[in-house]
């Protein structure tokens, strides 16, 4: 936290945040909600506390969007501060920025400026497109030729931008465009040329980076803010100590923080690319007549790569030697202990990152070499060319930089809290060894760099309670005794519009093929019971093997997740609705968040089964086995609260607005056998229960 003194919540500014409200409210001729007003209340008091740090879980139908714009915008102009507001997911971060923001301007009497930001592989890169459609392979050194339908896209996307009717952001290409098409024609920091581009006025970044600076309220996604703060803070978005972060879907922040922080490196790639830098400098020596500064880097890096093959090779040795378990059809993991790397693995991985950071260092110079040739500082044979050689030299110290900080890890022999595992791939035609290291704790690089930077944040969602408490949620994300927190209920009447049932059966989930087989006889009768269904699963296997099963009448009315995209199978999921056909969306984990399907389009939630997670994740696992370590019990402190959590977002697929209604089958009677399943429905919204009696002399059990 920034050292600046807390700002009271004068009498002013509630009257500033009370007047946006009533002109808003009566612009849009709404009422007031309860829970709306009590959210507004609780984060103008949270972000101008000492700490400035509070925690909102606001059930659906309390209008959190506005609630937290209402309140963090006035607060932000008032302290001459700015507002970062992020969202987990892309649909979110539309929403907020195409129309919340614009209703709020429009209808609420705040004067503000408002930008989308995201980052750089959302973005055409005009040049890398151009290139595409002129490939040269003397210059295009980081890609091979592109196929004939990539360059039909290609067209389209260079004529499309050309007369204005796209502008160049990916999420607003109407198809789509495959991931093996777009990489090419997108670019990174190290690839980018700046002002030094000839589309730089162009530029589909840099014009949204200009809006971004000059925006009071910017809009963004938990990726790119976790990467902002990762490379220093300031950089792509507002600098933390002049900004209130207003993070929404903040249950998915750890899980992000852990991504983003994460290392890896595999072998044989490693081995490669090495051997690509060997090439490259070769071909970039030609091209510039053997200047002495690219010969000096040649030497050098001879030895520093030809080093780090020799140990790859050591590390690929000893890795192979580990017990590996499988996990799935093509692959398999051994993971360390409590993370603790092996002496002999220690003892290779060491110079190792040594080595890498001796490549990445002498890359760095050399791209530093390029920038001088083009400011003209640097008197090179061919200085033309050093524009397209920088983004290939920067790409390559970039991959050397990330193989260093894992080797670094492995190198150690610090037990810091971290999931450490091998992973090998089962193809026998190529076997490719991944190494990789994952934080166990995020919320200590929260605390570092979010928390402990920002003048203030809000962290809120609909789900950020699990079994009734933050205590899951503060643990993970730091936040741990230094938030105001509040839960601000949905206003919405679930007794009367939502039945629960759980159904008597034989097997439980533990008995996978009885379980499976069981749900199989009783799913064509549930989905006949409504025009419209969300079935979600918790493994692929039941998933195939029920579908599978389905009479054809009603396989024909499913739509399968993985036959099409998401937002796909949902249009063609409402469009049969509203034309009075019967429809079943089936999904996993993805559908069971953020899959609004209000009135008719779901009348009817089931859920095969209390998701707890797959006990094969190998951080999962880390984390349970430091639990324990700790004299903590897992089931308690990670399994059950995630479970209560998930089981929540899913049967929240039901009831999204006041006029929904429908019903929610649980196919797990665990539930209600299990003392466990007292705390999970108890942690639910009041849904009117319906429980067939338990059989005759069934009691619940630990």
């Amino acid at each position: 936290m920034s050292d600046a003194v807390a700002p009271v919540l004068t009498d002013e500014l509630k009257a500033s945040i009370q007047r946006a409200y009533s002109t808003w409210l009566g612009s849009r001729g709404f009422r007031a909600r309860r829970g709306q007003r009590q959210m507004i209340a609780d984060i103008a008091r949270g972000l101008t506390e000492d700490r400035r740090l509070c925690v909102v879980e606001a059930g659906t139908g309390t209008g959190k969007t506005a609630a937290y714009c209402l309140a963090a915008i006035p607060i932000a102009k008032a302290l001459d501060k700015r507002v970062v507001i992020t969202t987990a997911t892309v649909a979110l971060q539309e929403q907020v920025a195409l129309r919340d923001l614009p209703d709020l301007k429009r209808n609420a009497g705040l004067d503000f400026a408002f930008a989308i930001a995201k980052g750089r592989s959302r973005y055409v890169c005009l040049e890398r497109l151009e290139d595409r459609l002129a490939y040269d392979p003397e210059t295009a050194r980081l890609f091979g030729p592109p196929e004939a339908e990539d360059l039909e896209i290609y067209r389209r996307l260079e004529s499309s931008f050309v007369t204005g009717t796209w502008d160049g952001d990916l999420d607003n290409w109407p198809d789509g465009v495959p991931s093996k098409a777009w990489t090419p024609v997108t670019n990174d920091r190290a690839g980018c040329h700046g002002r030094r581009c000839k589309h730089y006025h162009q530029c589909p970044v840099f014009r949204a980076r200009s809006d971004v600076s000059d925006a009071n309220v910017v809009v963004a996604n938990h990726d790119l803010v976790l990467t902002d703060l990762r490379i220093g803070g300031g950089v792509v978005l507002p600098d933390p100590a002049d900004t209130i972060y207003v993070i929404d879907e903040a249950h998915h922040l750890p899980e992000k923080t852990r991504d983003q922080f994460t290392a890896r490196a595999a072998l044989r790639g490693c081995t490669d690319w090495l051997k690509q830098i060997a090439s490259s400098i070769d071909t970039m020596a030609r091209r510039f007549d053997q200047p002495r500064e690219v010969q000096r880097a040649r030497e050098r890096l001879v030895d520093e790569a030809g080093g780090a093959e020799g140990l790859l090779a050591d590390v690929g040795t000893i890795v192979r030697d580990l017990p590996f378990e499988s996990r799935d059809a093509d692959k398999e993991t051994h993971r360390f202990p409590l993370g603790e790397i092996p002496p002999p693995l220690a003892e290779a991985s060491a110079p190792l990152g040594k080595s890498f950071g001796g490549v990445a260092a002498i890359l760095d110079e050399l791209g530093n070499d390029l920038e001088e040739v083009i400011e003209g500082n640097l008197d090179w044979p061919n200085p033309q060319l050093a524009e397209s050689w920088r983004p290939t030299i920067g790409q390559l110290a970039s991959r050397a930089a990330s193989a260093e900080a894992l080797f670094n890890d492995y190198g150690s022999g610090s037990l810091a809290s971290a999931a450490r595992w091998a992973s090998r791939g089962l193809d026998e035609r190529r076997e490719e060894i991944e190494l990789t290291s994952a934080p166990l704790m995020p919320g200590e690089i929260l605390n570092e760099k979010l928390w402990s930077n920002c003048h203030g944040a809000l962290a809120t969602s609909a789900t950020l309670c699990a079994l009734g408490t933050f205590a899951r949620f503060r643990e993970s994300t730091g936040l741990v005794d230094s938030a105001r927190e509040s839960r601000i209920p949905s206003p919405f009447d679930f007794p009367r519009v939502a039945t629960l049932s759980v159904p008597p059966m034989r097997a439980e989930p533990p008995d996978a093929q009885g379980h499976t087989e069981e749900i199989a006889s009783l799913l064509p009768g549930l989905l006949r019971l409504e025009r419209s269904a969300l079935v979600l699963f918790t493994s692929w296997r039941q998933f195939n093997a029920v579908v599978e099963s389905l009479p054809d009448e009603l396989r024909s009315n499913c739509r399968l997740q993985g036959e099409a995209s998401k937002q796909r199978l949902i249009s063609e999921h409402t469009s049969a609705i509203d034309e009075g056909h019967d429809s079943y969306l089936f999904g996993l984990a993805s559908f069971a968040e953020g899959v609004d399907l209000p009135g008719a389009y779901c009348r009817h939630v089931i859920l095969a089964r209390i998701p707890f997670a797959v006990p094969d994740n190998p951080v999962d696992q880390a984390v349970a086995e430091w639990l324990e370590s700790q004299g903590r019990n897992p089931f308690m402190e990670l399994s059950l609260p995630d479970a209560s959590l998930r089981l929540v977002q899913a049967s929240g697929r039901l009831i999204r607005n006041e006029t929904d209604q429908g019903r929610i089958t649980l196919l797990d009677r665990r539930i209600l056998t299990r003392r466990y399943g007292e705390s999970l429905l108890a942690a639910l919204p009041p849904y009117r229960f319906d429980f067939p009696a338990l059989a005759p002399g069934r009691r619940r059990t630990p």
